[in-house]
């Protein structure tokens, strides 16, 4: 686990990919986020993670052509600590 780094990619803006709306409970402060986003960065077909601790959402974007299961990335984040996610939608 990297803990407090952010992936960051020059093209992020700019690269096709599919992105995913998490919502999550339990997050107290931009630790809890941040932990959040090396967990899920730390998942294969993730690209980058940025969590909101204010609106309680995570936008995970995925990898062109990745194929990341939802109940992956709900794992992930309910690793990371003491916090419940599921899909926003």
């Amino acid at each position: 686990m990297k803990l407090f780094s952010r992936k960051k990619d020059e093209n992020d803006e700019t690269e096709a990919g599919a992105q995913v709306v998490l919502e999550i409970e339990g997050m107290h402060c931009n630790s809890c986020g941040l932990l959040i986003d090396d967990e899920l960065e730390d998942l294969a077909g993730v690209r980058s993670a940025a969590t909101d601790v204010r609106t309680g959402r995570s936008v995970v974007r995925l990898e062109e052509g990745a194929d990341v299961d939802g109940a992956v990335l709900v794992a992930a984040v309910e690793a990371a600590g003491d916090y419940t996610a599921r899909i926003a939608g």
